[in-house]
C-alpha cells in the first residue's frame, strides 16, 4: 500500500456528538478506529454550537408523556418504534456515557438533582443543560477522551469527497456481478497535503451533521452542508423526508449587516420566561396557537413570519426584560455576551429575532442500529433520518439522538467486527488510486463565491419557510442548471476543499428541492400554500 492508501477496522466520517461516541464505543470494544473531521480540531459541527440542552427524564416524566410530545411536535409523521426506542433507552444511554462514562458537569440543584429546563412543545420540564452552551460542554468531555484514546487515530483538515463501493469502483468483475453493493470507505482530501487519500475500511459511519448552510440565512456551522447527504445519494444510500428542514425561530437580527452565521437565541429563553413581541411591544403569539410562546418550533416561525408581513416590520423581539425565572446574564452567560456585543442588554432591551435554517429532520434512512441501506455503512446524527422527528423536530431532542445512535451503531459494528466482515485481499486491491479530473489551473475564488450565493439564495427564496408549487419548480431548474454548468466547468480542474464543499452543497440543494416537490402534502416544517 502506498503512502496514501490506510486500512482501518472503521472510519467515522465527523467529529460531533454522533461520530465521537461511535468511536469510543467501537475503541472500546478494541477496534482499529479512524476518525476524520474537515476542521482544525474535533470541535467541527454544529454539536458545540447547541445551546438549550439534551432530553432526560424529570421526576414528572415518563416514556409515554415524551412519547406524546415527540409525535405531537412532528406531526404524527414519526416512525413509532424509533421513537419509542429513544424515549426509552436514550435517558439510560445518556446516563450511562455523558454522566457517568463522560462526567459532562450538567446543572445540578445538589449532589443528588438536577436542574431541568422546559422548551417549545414538551408538556414538563425534562432537559438537562449547561448554562447556555450545553453542546460545546458535552464536546469538551468527549473530545478529550477521543484524544486520550489509544485506538482512536484523528486525521483532521479531512475532507471525504465519495464513499468508495463494490458497485462503483471495484475493478474486480467479481464485485461488479455481485447484487450487494457495499461501502467499503471513502476517497478522502488531505487539505495540508493537497492530496486525496483512500481510507479502506470494514465498516464506515457517516457523521457529518446537518446542511443548514445551504440556505442563506442560517444557525450552522460552515461545516454544515450536507455532505453525507451528497455522498450516500451518490453511492445508492436511500435517503427520506429531506423536505423537513427546520427554522429555528429566533435567530439574531443584524439588520443589513452579514455575518458567516446567524447567532442563535436558544428556545431555552422561552422556556425561562420569555415572551415574543412586536415593534408595538405587544405580545403576538397567543394569536397563533394557544401554547402561545412554547408551541412547537415550526409553527412559532410561520407566526413570527406572519406577523412581520402583518406589520411590515423587518424582524420581532424577544422580550427577556420581565417574567424571567432566573437572571438572565447567569442563565444565558453566551447569550447575554454576544447580545452586549451587539449593543443590547437583555435585561433592559428585547432581542431583534428572525427565522433562520436550523436542522435537518430527514437524511440518509437508519434503523436503530444505525445500518443504512447500503451494507457496511452506518450513519448517526443529524445526517440521518432515523424517524424520530418526523415532520418537526421536538426542541433539544437531537443531542439525545445523535448520542443514541452513535452508541448504537458503535455498538452493533462491535458486534460484526472480525474475520467475517474484514476485507478481502482482492476486495482492497480492487480499488484504485483517486484519479485526478484535470490538471488545468481554472479554480476562481469568485466564482466559487457565486455559485454558493446562486444555492443559498435560491433555497432560502424558493424552498424556505413557506414554499409553492411555483417556486420550488423555479429551484428546480436553477439548481439543474447550476449543477450542469459546475460539472462542466470543474472536469478539468485538480480537486480542492473549495471544489469538493461546492459540489457537496449544490447536490444537497438539488435533492432537498426534488423531495420538497414530489410532497404535496403541507405538512410540519414542509409548508406549502398551494
Amino acid at each position: 500500500m502506498n503512502d496514501y492508501r490506510l486500512k482501518t477496522d472503521v472510519l467515522v466520517i465527523g467529529s460531533g456528538i454522533a461520530g465521537s461516541l461511535a468511536a469510543l464505543n467501537l475503541a472500546e470494544a478494541g477496534a482499529d478506529v479512524t476518525l476524520i473531521t474537515a476542521g482544525d480540531d474535533l470541535f467541527a459541527g454544529n454539536t458545540r454550537l447547541a445551546q438549550g440542552g439534551i432530553v432526560f427524564h424529570s421526576q414528572d416524566d415518563e416514556p409515554g408523556i415524551l412519547e406524546k410530545d415527540i409525535m405531537n411536535a412532528g406531526w404524527k409523521q414519526n416512525y413509532l418504534r424509533a421513537v419509542r426506542y429513544l424515549c426509552h433507552k436514550g435517558p439510560k444511554v445518556l446516563q450511562k456515557t455523558l454522566i457517568d462514562a463522560y462526567r459532562v458537569p450538567f446543572a445540578q440543584r445538589d449532589l443528588d438533582s438536577w436542574y431541568f429546563t422546559r422548551e417549545g412543545g414538551h408538556s414538563v420540564a425534562r432537559i438537562l443543560y449547561a448554562k447556555d452552551h450545553t453542546g460545546l460542554t458535552i464536546m469538551e468531555q468527549l473530545t478529550k477522551a477521543v484524544v486520550d484514546c489509544p485506538n482512536i487515530r484523528v486525521l483532521t483538515k479531512r475532507t471525504a469527497i465519495d464513499l468508495l463501493t463494490t458497485h462503483h469502483h471495484a475493478s474486480h468483475l467479481d464485485f461488479k456481478y455481485n447484487l450487494m453493493n457495499q461501502c467499503v470507505g471513502a476517497y478522502v482530501f488531505n487539505e495540508a497535503l493537497g492530496q486525496v487519500e483512500i481510507i479502506l475500511a470494514d465498516f464506515t459511519v457517516l457523521a457529518t451533521g446537518g446542511a443548514g448552510r445551504i440556505f442563506l440565512h442560517s444557525t450552522n456551522a460552515r461545516e454544515a452542508i450536507g455532505s453525507g447527504l451528497s455522498m450516500a445519494h451518490r453511492a445508492g444510500a436511500k435517503l427520506h423526508n429531506l423536505e423537513y428542514v427546520q427554522f429555528h425561530p429566533t435567530a439574531f437580527y443584524q439588520g443589513a449587516r452579514r455575518f458567516e452565521r446567524r447567532f442563535l437565541i436558544s428556545e431555552a429563553v422561552r422556556g425561562e420566561g420569555a415572551r415574543l413581541v412586536n415593534a408595538a411591544g405587544e405580545a403576538f403569539m397567543e394569536r397563533y396557537d394557544p401554547r402561545a410562546d412554547l408551541a412547537p418550533r415550526d409553527i412559532v416561525t410561520r407566526a413570527i413570519m406572519a406577523e412581520m408581513l402583518r406589520t411590515g416590520d423587518d424582524c420581532v423581539f424577544l422580550d427577556t426584560t420581565s417574567g424571567m425565572h432566573d437572571d438572565v446574564a447567569e442563565r444565558f452567560p453566551t447569550i447575554y455576551s454576544k447580545c452586549q456585543e451587539q449593543g443590547f442588554d437583555m435585561r433592559a432591551t428585547p432581542i431583534p429575532v428572525v427565522p433562520a435554517a436550523h436542522y435537518f429532520c430527514g437524511g440518509i434512512l437508519v434503523d436503530t442500529r444505525g445500518r443504512t441501506t447500503l451494507e457496511r455503512l452506518y450513519s448517526a446524527g443529524e445526517c440521518t433520518c432515523t424517524g424520530v422527528h418526523g415532520a418537526n423536530r421536538l426542541a433539544s431532542t437531537s443531542l439525545l439522538e445523535g448520542m443514541l445512535w452513535g452508541h448504537s451503531a458503535g455498538q452493533d459494528i462491535a458486534k460484526r467486527l472480525g474475520a467475517k466482515w474484514r476485507l478481502s485481499k482482492k476486495l482492497v486491491d480492487s480499488i484504485p488510486d483517486w484519479q485526478n479530473p484535470g490538471d488545468i489551473q481554472n479554480e476562481d475564488p469568485a466564482l466559487i463565491a457565486q455559485d454558493w450565493a446562486t444555492i443559498r439564495n435560491t433555497m432560502w427564496n424558493y424552498v424556505g419557510i413557506i414554499r409553492s408549487t411555483a417556486r420550488l419548480r423555479r429551484a428546480f431548474e436553477d439548481l439543474r442548471t447550476l449543477s450542469k454548468n459546475m460539472h462542466d466547468f470543474y472536469k478539468q480542474t485538480p480537486i480542492s476543499k473549495p471544489i469538493i464543499d461546492l459540489f457537496h452543497g449544490c447536490q444537497t440543494a438539488y435533492v432537498v428541492t426534488q423531495a420538497a416537490m414530489r410532497n404535496r402534502k403541507s405538512l410540519g416544517c414542509h409548508y406549502r400554500v398551494d
